[in-house]
C-alpha cells in the first residue's frame, strides 16, 4: 500500500505568518490530495485557533521570544526553548516528514533545526523585505528559500533563493467582480468613497487612536469608513463612538469577508506587515501604511519603503500618525489622479499564484 507523503509546516504568531501557511497547505492539497500535513505552532498563539478552523492538525510548542527589556524573564524563555527542542525532536521522529517548512515565527526555529539534523529536506518562506534573525541563521543549512522581494541575496545564499511572492487568501482573486456584493454586505452607499482602516486581528494602538481622536472630522466627511479595530481595542472603540451620530462610520472587531472589504475600498489604511502588503498588491488598492515600531529590526518600515520607492504607497510614521493620518487620508481620497497612480503602481508589484509556486518547490524537494 502506497504511503501518503508528509509535510510539517511550522511557525505562526501573527496572521502574516498563519494565512500564508494555510494557503501553502491548501495548494499542496490541490496538487496531491492524499498528502498529510501537520502544523507546529507556539502554544497560546493565534495559530492554535486559526489552523484547526482551516481544517488542519496542529501541535503547540511552549517556545516564546526573547524579552529585550526584561533580562531575568529570559531564563524562562531559555527553559521553554529547551522544552520545545525536546518536543520538536519527538515530533520529527514520530511524524517522519518528507519535508519541513518554516514560515516564520517562534516555532520555526526548533522544528527546522531538528529537521536539518535529521537530514530532512527543509524550505523557508520569508515574507519580509528584511530577513529576520531566525531565518538568517536557518538559511545557512536549509535547502530552499522562497522570498517575496528582489535583492534578498544580501541575507541568503543566492543559489537557494526562489522569488515566489507571498501567498494570499484565495478569495482575493478577481475582487473587482465583488464590489456590488460588498456594498450590500456592509450596507454602503455606492455613490460615496470608502476608506478601509485595518487595525489588525489583535489591534494597532496608534491607528485606532488616530481614528477616535478625529471622530469629528470623520463624521463630517463625505466618506464611508470601514474600521477594523482588532480584538484588543474593540470595546474601547465602541465606547469612544457611543455618543457619535455618524452613519458613515462602521466599527468592526474583525472583518471576516476581507474580499468584500477590499472590493469596496477606494483607499486602505494599514500597518505594513508583509502579508497585508502582498494582499494590497494583488487587489491593487491605494494605501497609506503606518509601519509598526514594535517589530524585529523595524522590518515593516523596510517593507513600506519598498513600495514608496516605486510610487505604490504613502508612508506615515507611527510617531506622526495621531496628528496627520486622518487629514492625510481625507486629502488623498480627494486626489483621484494620485489614487489612480498608486493603484496602478502597487498592482504592478503583485506576484500571483505564490502558494502554488511554493507548493511546487516543496514537492520538488521530495523528489530530490
Amino acid at each position: 500500500m502506497k504511503q501518503h507523503r508528509k509535510i510539517i509546516i511550522s511557525g505562526g504568531g501573527t496572521g502574516g505568518h498563519i494565512y500564508p501557511a494555510i494557503a501553502i497547505a491548501q495548494a499542496l492539497k490541490k496538487k496531491e490530495p492524499g498528502m498529510d500535513i501537520l502544523f507546529v505552532g507556539a502554544s497560546g498563539k493565534m495559530e492554535m485557533e486559526k489552523i484547526p478552523a482551516a481544517g488542519f492538525d496542529i501541535i503547540g510548542l511552549p517556545v516564546t521570544g526573547l524579552k529585550r527589556k526584561f533580562v531575568l524573564k529570559n531564563i524562562g524563555v531559555m527553559i521553554n526553548l529547551l522544552i520545545s527542542m525536546i518536543k520538536a525532536r519527538k515530533i520529527i521522529r514520530g511524524y517522519k516528514p518528507d519535508v519541513a517548512v518554516g514560515v516564520g515565527g517562534y516555532a520555526s526555529g526548533p522544528i527546522l533545526t531538528l529537521a536539518v539534523r535529521k537530514k530532512i529536506p527543509t524550505l523557508i518562506q520569508e515574507q519580509n523585505s528584511y530577513a529576520g534573525i531566525t531565518n538568517k541563521i536557518l538559511a545557512k543549512k536549509t535547502d530552499k528559500i522562497c522570498v517575496a522581494y528582489e535583492g534578498m541575496e544580501k541575507f541568503f545564499p543566492a543559489d537557494k533563493i526562489v522569488l515566489t511572492g507571498n501567498p494570499v487568501r484565495e478569495e482575493l482573486e478577481n475582487i473587482e467582480k465583488k464590489r456590488e456584493d460588498g456594498l450590500k454586505y456592509f450596507n454602503l452607499d455606492p455613490g460615496l468613497p470608502v476608506v478601509l482602516i485595518l487595525g489588525g486581528s489583535l489591534g494597532a494602538q496608534t491607528i485606532n487612536e488616530s481614528v477616535w481622536k478625529h471622530l469629528d472630522l470623520i463624521a463630517e466627511s463625505k466618506i464611508q469608513w470601514l474600521w477594523q479595530t482588532g480584538k484588543l481595542y474593540h470595546t474601547q472603540a465602541l465606547e469612544k463612538t457611543a455618543a457619535l451620530v455618524a452613519e458613515n462610520l462602521k466599527v468592526h472587531e474583525f472583518i471576516q469577508c476581507m474580499d468584500l472589504a477590499y472590493a469596496v475600498a477606494d483607499l486602505v489604511v494599514s500597518r505594513a506587515g508583509a502579508g497585508t502588503i502582498s494582499e494590497l498588491c494583488l487587489v491593487a488598492k491605494p494605501a497609506i501604511l503606518i509601519p509598526s515600531p514594535n517589530v524585529a529590526e523595524d522590518h515593516q518600515t523596510k517593507n513600506a519603503k519598498t513600495l514608496v520607492e516605486k510610487g505604490a504607497a504613502i508612508l506615515v510614521k507611527d510617531q506622526d500618525a495621531n496628528q496627520v493620518l486622518i487629514r492625510k487620508t481625507l486629502d488623498l481620497v480627494d486626489n483621484k489622479n494620485l489614487l489612480k497612480d498608486l493603484s496602478r503602481n502597487i498592482g504592478m508589484m503583485a506576484i500571483k499564484n505564490s502558494a502554488e509556486k511554493i507548493a511546487g518547490e516543496i514537492i520538488a524537494l521530495m523528489k530530490q
